[in-house]
């Protein structure tokens, strides 16, 4: 049994949505390993973070000239690059919390599994 992230649930629709669903559903509670478990957390925490900075740009009034396909795909990558950097340089410690949530959960305690960011 599989762990499964529908992203459609959370009227979600982004690539890295799709990367984290297939990150998960390709762990087996049974058998993925500390590692594998931390990384999914970690891309999971990144998703989030960038969903959040995606939410505060929204906040921001912009002029019909700014808005445009490519203004927006430069966006959204440089909202990902955003993302990613904060995820690995700070300790939020959403994906340690996500972690120990889901090694409780299966019944496994938690080991001494690198949490720290690179």
């Amino acid at each position: 049994m599989g762990i499964s992230f529908d992203p459609s649930l959370y009227g979600l629709s982004s690539s890295n949505a799709e990367a984290l669903s297939g990150s998960l559903s390709g762990l087996n509670k049974t058998e993925s390993t500390d590692d594998e478990l931390m990384d999914a957390c970690k891309q999971f925490e990144a998703y989030f973070v960038e969903q959040v900075l995606k939410g505060m740009e929204k906040t921001i009034n912009r002029s019909e000239e700014e808005d445009n396909d490519y203004s927006n795909m430069a966006k959204d990558m440089l909202t990902q690059e955003y993302a990613s950097v904060l995820t690995e340089n700070t300790d939020m410690g959403i994906a340690k919390l996500l972690y120990e949530s889901m090694k409780n959960q299966t019944g496994n305690p938690v080991s001494n599994v690198n949490t720290e960011t690179k």
